[in-house]
């Protein structure tokens, strides 16, 4: 019986490294296919360049799983003060080796009523934690507002950095320690007061500014990838791990606190994917399709003229368009 579970075991085993090496040939086809696009990039920003609100439109057009996020109220930034966007993958530029899954999303503006910058870039780091999760971890990016009635976020990026900027001041993170609600500060408890009085469903699309992620560490994630390889190796090589009795928490409070609990912006890895993965490479098709519907907005100009002198005014907020329509 138990040369039976060893078997299965390894069978297991191997079939998550395998699992990995798939992944680490899709990762490598991101590195080369980064490399090779580059050149058309550039000739594609110098292009748009000359089309006003091109990325206004293509934001106008965003994909459902983007879309979502963006309020009226952002609609009406993007698509009047919008200026330019790109996506980088800062890791391996100029020779580095490092992941090429991690991101660095800028978006610029022109002068507008609701804030100061100019650009605010967001970069996404793709990190390991020592229990073996992984994904995109952040830094939140303050935004200058103009005046607090003309924040989107209500107060609550605000306070994001707050938070960031004391956790900074502990020390080293740890992914596996999570703080307690009846610990937290009071700007935490400030924020999670916000959180719960808005509602996930009524952030705003610039509250993605403020996304964290898990709380895994450079340092964390690079122990993280060493040990797992050092294991696969081991395994290659004919090892068999072999059974650990699992070890019996002195406190399982932790299993029940939220690793997100004080995330403004929940699914900031999610709309970073979409914009990356999806949005910026596919940026020349969502242009189209906004001249397509342009066209027909057109062609049917007069039927729906009539048809709104009947019905009257929609008492519900609709997102402003691209073109002032």
């Amino acid at each position: 019986m138990a040369d039976e579970v060893d078997a299965a075991l390894a069978t297991y085993e191997e079939l998550m490294d395998l699992e990995k090496d798939f992944e680490d040939v899709e990762t490598e086809i991101i590195r080369q296919q980064v490399a090779l696009s580059k050149p058309l990039y550039e000739k594609r920003e110098k292009l748009v360049a000359k089309i006003p609100n091109f990325w206004a439109l293509v934001f106008e057009q965003a994909p459902p799983d983007l879309d979502q996020y963006i309020q009226p109220r952002d609609s009406e930034v993007l698509l009047t003060a919008l200026s330019n966007v790109s996506v980088s993958h800062f890791e391996i530029e100029n020779g580095g080796k490092g992941d090429p899954r991690s991101v660095a999303i800028k978006l610029e503006f022109s002068e507008n009523d609701w804030f100061e910058d100019k650009v605010l870039e967001k970069k996404f780091w793709y990190r390991v934690s020592k229990d073996g999760e992984e994904g995109l971890v952040s830094e939140p990016v303050p935004i200058k507002w103009k005046s607090a009635e003309k924040d989107l976020t209500q107060g609550m990026l605000d306070l994001v950095i707050k938070v960031w900027e004391n956790d900074k001041k502990q020390g080293p993170s740890d992914s596996t320690k999570i703080k307690k609600e009846k610990d937290y500060t009071p700007d935490e408890k400030a924020l999670k007061e916000k959180i719960e009085a808005t509602g996930l469903g009524a952030v705003s699309f610039f509250g993605w500014f403020g996304y964290r992620g898990l709380n895994i560490s450079a340092e964390e994630s690079r122990l993280a990838v060493e040990e797992e390889r050092k294991k696969r190796a081991e395994r290659a090589a004919g090892k068999i791990p072999e059974l650990k009795e699992v070890e019996e928490e002195e406190d399982d409070d932790d299993e029940d606190e939220d690793p997100l609990a004080l995330e403004i912006f929940p699914d900031g890895e999610e709309v970073a994917l979409a914009i990356s993965d999806d949005l910026w490479p596919n940026a020349i098709k969502y242009f189209s399709q906004a001249q397509e519907v342009d066209v027909s907005d057109v062609d049917f100009e007069d039927e729906d003229e009539d048809e709104d002198e009947e019905m009257g005014d929609d008492d519900e907020e609709e997102k402003p368009k691209a073109n002032g329509s």
